[in-house]
Formats: C-alpha cells, sequence, structure tokens
C-alpha cells in the first residue's frame, strides 16, 4: 500500500483539515521576503508524495532562523517540538549529505504538524534548539550519543544511554552490527552531578 493511499482512520482527513495552512506555510518559505527560499532544498507534500504531513528540507545556513520563524509563524504558530531525531544518509547519492535532522513540530493552536529536515556532512554540528524549545536538550544529546553528530551552544553535551566510556555511536551505519562493549565495572559517577 502507497501512503498516498487514503486510509480512513479516527483523525483522518489532513488535507482537509490542514491543507489551507500548510499552503500558507508553503508560500511563507517560499517568499523571498522572508530570507529563507534561497535555502529550501526540497518540499514533500502530503498526496503528492510519499509522506504523511508537508517536509521542508533546508540548508543548514538558514535552518535555524526558518525554525524560528515557524515557531511564531501566525495564523498557526508551530510552537510544541514533537520529535527531534537523525537518519544516517551514509548511501544516498550525495556524499556531502551523511546525517538528516528531523525535527516533527506541531502547533498547539490547530494541532496541524510538518516536519523539517537539515542536511548535514560528516563531522558538521548544528546550532543548538535549546533557546527556541528548552526541551531539545534531552533529544539532541540522545543524537550526539547515537549518531556522534554535535550542537553548538549546547549547556551539556555529552551521552545519554550508554556509558561514557563507549566507543562509537551505535546508530550509524559503519557501527559493527555486532559492536560489543563488555565493562566490568560500573560507570564511575561523575562528583559534579552528586551536589
Amino acid at each position: 500500500m502507497d501512503i498516498r493511499t487514503t486510509v480512513p482512520t479516527i483523525y483522518g482527513k489532513w488535507m482537509e483539515l490542514y491543507g489551507s495552512q500548510w499552503t500558507a506555510v508553503k508560500e511563507a518559505l517560499a517568499d523571498p521576503k522572508n530570507g529563507f527560499s534561497s535555502s529550501l532544498m526540497e518540499t514533500l507534500w502530503p498526496g503528492v508524495d510519499a509522506t504523511d504531513v508537508p517536509v521542508f528540507c533546508f540548508q543548514k545556513t538558514q535552518a535555524f532562523a526558518a525554525l524560528q520563524f515557524l515557531k511564531f509563524f501566525e495564523p498557526t504558530p508551530f510552537d510544541f517540538l514533537v520529535d527531534y531525531t537523525a537518519t544516517d544518509e551514509m548511501d544516498a547519492a550525495d556524499p556531502s549529505r551523511r546525517f538528516d535532522l528531523v525535527i516533527q513540530l506541531m502547533s498547539m493552536k490547530t494541532k496541524a504538524r510538518i516536519r523539517v529536515k537539515v542536511p548535514l556532512a560528516e563531522n558538521e554540528s548544528f546550532p543548538s534548539l535549546i533557546p527556541l524549545w528548552p526541551g531539545a536538550n534531552w533529544a539532541e544529546r540522545e543524537i550526539y550519543d547515537m549518531f556522534g553528530v554535535k550542537f553548538d551552544g549546547h549547556p551539556d553535551l555529552r551521552r545519554i544511554l550508554m556509558d561514557q566510556r563507549w566507543e562509537g555511536h551505535p546508530l550509524r551505519k559503519d557501527y559493527p552490527l555486532r559492536g560489543y562493549q563488555v565493562f566490568l565495572t560500573p560507570e564511575p559517577i561523575d562528583p559534579e552531578l552528586l551536589k
């Protein structure tokens, strides 16, 4: 089954509910007056592309400014950070696109959702989203832990899931499938965390 095929759900009719809001966002992001049109690389649209919500792919240079614009966009501010993760695109045709940051946003006012992607090269960092959404703190730590992506301006960028002694980043495609690491002693506790 193709995702473009409408399936009746308890939510259903997303295009009817949010189509006009999504179109307004698409037009605002493509408007040269707002300064994002040159960095908007790709737009995927529900019903046309295999996606459930609009996907806006930005170059790193203007991505933070575009996310700030979306947070305060009127009449549909996307003020809630639903999810923030990454994907390893190592096998993609473009070698400069190693990772995609994937940011899921929702408008608390209308419940409309959108997705923003930001491609990054190997060893390329991205500005922390904590100034926009404080809840991005732990998500960025998880992305760092699992993929090795660093976030500029993050107040405490260290592992959150794996032992601090762990070598490598387990969700990278080049990480060994059986890359076990055994520690015979518990992880030492940082005395600063006990204060």
